[in-house]
């Protein structure tokens, strides 16, 4: 997609929240379904995607697992992050590369140790970028993705989560 749209549409949506404060509220939803054993399904939009475990965690590997889905969230969000800014900024970008790894100790998975999470230990990522812009133009552009990329934010900030379970018509807290 050409810079030149990107960046069309960009301001017009800055613009539109500068113009009426409402217009910054955004709210994004996702369905997921169990389908049978360990796979799931999501729909988000008009896009449906499968997800499952490895066989060696119990499932058919028919699709990514939900931690591989977070890492990808945080990888694809900073390239997203990267090109919507280069655009504004008008910096040229040839290609962005965002390499993550997450380590999960998986005793916290399977409760064997009640002192480890059952989540992740430590996200790492890389980001790879190709552009004839100047060092100094990348190391600026790369300040502006760390301070807004929103997925890096969500995991590095405590968010609160709220969920309930719903029992044939009945509601209960879970947390």
């Amino acid at each position: 997609m050409p810079q030149y749209f990107i960046k069309t549409q960009l301001l017009n949506a800055i613009n539109a929240i500068k113009e009426n404060d409402s217009n910054a509220n955004a709210i994004f939803r996702a369905r997921t379904e169990l389908q049978s054993g360990l796979k799931c399904s999501a729909q988000i939009r008009n896009f449906s995607l499968q997800i499952d475990e490895p066989e060696q965690l119990g499932g058919t590997d028919e699709g990514p697992n939900p931690v591989e889905l977070v890492l990808a969230a945080l990888g694809t969000c900073q390239e997203i992050i990267y090109s919507a800014y280069a655009a504004v900024l008008d910096i040229p970008i040839n290609t962005i590369i965002v390499d993550v790894r997450g380590s999960l100790n998986l005793k916290g998975f399977f409760g064997l140790d009640e002192k480890v999470h059952p989540g992740f230990e430590e996200i790492t990522y890389t980001t790879s970028i190709d552009s004839p812009a100047s060092s100094e133009q990348i190391e600026h552009l790369s300040k502006i993705v760390e301070k807004n990329c929103p997925l890096l934010d969500i995991l590095t900030r405590e968010i609160p989560v709220n969920g309930k379970v719903k029992i044939t018509n009945s509601l209960i807290n879970v947390n």
